[in-house]
Formats: structure tokens, sequence, C-alpha cells
């Protein structure tokens, strides 16, 4: 496996500084965001000297970029915000060779207007199915014309809020676009250890033949999100059932503040280790 983490952890607006501070906490790859060069996520437009910068501080740093960040809310109730975020998606799509990767991380939406990670009743309903269906053609449309792969992520807020939805969109699409994202802290909230490691195993052997990437944060016992290695995760359970459905991809820190970025880095050489898992020490 690769270890990696979100650029965003890290303060800074340059390639460059977040990049550093990447290598020094330990990390070899990132799932980037335009934020970190001072643009939005999703820009309308990305300069030439942008996308330099990024290979140039990628390169300079011994890092990867495992994936970039195209997150919008992709069954927003306002059907222009939807198209926006195509347009938005396209732009992102036709800049990503020249940065290195062909991995966008997306958001499969929720009906709550306001905050793409917000859980809303409507989430389960046939239409909001149905419109995420359309806006996850279109977005395979734009991976096909710029060859570069979808990543979608189980997410409890989301309308793809377990394993079997992700599945069941998997085989609706019949894309080998799609691929897996996979958190377990994603998959449950409250749960008994039983419990959860019966949660991730069966979501790892369901989506085995699409995990690209596997995210690493942790859930508290009273269902807050944590920071990897903090919280009541089986993170031994986690990684060896990756190990053991053919996984050797990239593992993504996120959740955390910086501080704690080479801690987490440790944590998770550490529990790999144990396991017999090898940590890749050069960009893939």
């Amino acid at each position: 496996m690769r270890l990696g983490i979100f650029a965003k952890t890290f303060p800074g607006s340059r390639p460059a500084e977040v990049f550093l501070q990447v290598r020094e906490a330990g990390f070899r790859e990132v799932q980037y965001n335009l934020a970190c060069s001072g643009l939005s996520s999703m820009p309308l437009e990305i300069s030439s000297q942008a996308l330099d910068e990024i290979v140039l501080a990628s390169k300079a740093h011994g890092l990867a970029l495992a994936a970039v960040s195209g997150t919008y809310n992709m069954i927003h109730p306002d059907v222009a915000v939807r198209k926006d975020g195509h347009a938005r998606l396209e732009v992102l799509a036709a800049a990503c060779r020249n940065m290195g990767t062909n991995l966008i991380t997306l958001c499969t939406g929720t009906r709550d207007a306001q905050d793409q990670w917000k859980e809303h009743p409507d989430n389960n309903s046939p239409e909001a199915w149905a419109d995420l269906l359309q806006a996850m053609q279109t977005a395979i449309d734009i991976a096909e014309k710029h060859e570069v792969y979808l990543g979608i992520e189980p997410e409890l807020a989301n309308v793809v809020n377990s394993a079997a939805k992700a599945r069941k969109l998997i085989d609706t699409l019949q894309s080998d676009r799609i691929k897996i994202i996979l958190d377990p802290a994603n998959l449950f909230e409250v749960a008994t250890l039983a419990e959860q490691r019966d949660t991730v195993t069966s979501a790892i052997a369901l989506l085995a033949d699409r995990i690209i990437m596997g995210h690493a944060k942790d859930r508290y016992a009273d269902g807050r999100f944590a920071t990897a290695g903090q919280g009541v995760l089986d993170y031994p359970h986690y990684l060896s059932q990756l190990k053991a459905n053919g996984f050797s991809g990239s593992l993504v820190a996120h959740g955390l503040p910086a501080s704690e970025a080479a801690g987490v880095s440790a944590f998770l050489r550490e529990t790999c280790g144990k396991l017999g898992i090898q940590i890749e020490e050069t960009p893939a």
C-alpha cells in the first residue's frame, strides 16, 4: 500500500509549501485540492502555470497525486447547481493529466441545499436515485472523454449511503470509470465491535473489484469523527480485510489537524507492519 493524506490538512495556498509539510509528516501521496493552489476547489479555469506548479512541487518533494477533489452536490435540489458542478468537473477532468493524476473524487450528493455532507430524508427517494443516475452518466461521459476515473465513497449522509447502494450504482451504470473510495468510518456511527467488523468485512467483499483507495479516519464511541487510531475503529481488521481482498492502492488519511499528521503516519505504518503489509516509499 501507499500512504497519502488530504493536502488540505495542511495550511498553505501554494503546492510547494503544502507538499513540504506532507513529506515531513511521513506521507508519499496526496489527495489534492486546488484550494492548495489558491483556487476554488472546483474552478471554472485552471491556468497552465498553476498546473506546472503542482507538478514541479510534487517532483521536488517526491510525492504523487493519488487523486484530486471534485466534490459537488450531484443531486442538489436546484438543477442549475448540478449543471454548474458538471461544468466544473469538465474543467478538472481536462486538467488531470497535466496534474499527474487520473482519479477525481466525487460526492454522490444530498437533497440538503446548503451542505453536501448533510443527510436529508429525501436522499432515499426514487427521485433522488434517478437524479443521481442522470448526474453520474454525465460525469461518466466527461470521464471517458478525458480518460479519468471517478471515485465515489459510500457515506451515511449522501444518497449512496451504503456499500449495497454503491454496488447497485456500479451494476446499474456498467461503467469501468466508476471506482470506490472506502472509508469504514463512513459506514457506521455507533456500533458494537462485532457490528462494525461485520459492516467493514461485507463492504470490502462486496466492492473489492472497484476499490481504488482506502480512507483513514476514525469514530469515537459516541459517533463523532476522530483521528485515525484514536477511536473505536478496528484498524487491524480493516487493513487485513483490504489485504485479503487484494487491495494494494493508496491509503489516505483525513479528518485530522496538521499537528496530528505525523502521528497518524506512524500509526498506519506500525499497524501495516504488524499485518505484513508493505508500505511503498516511492511514488507510484
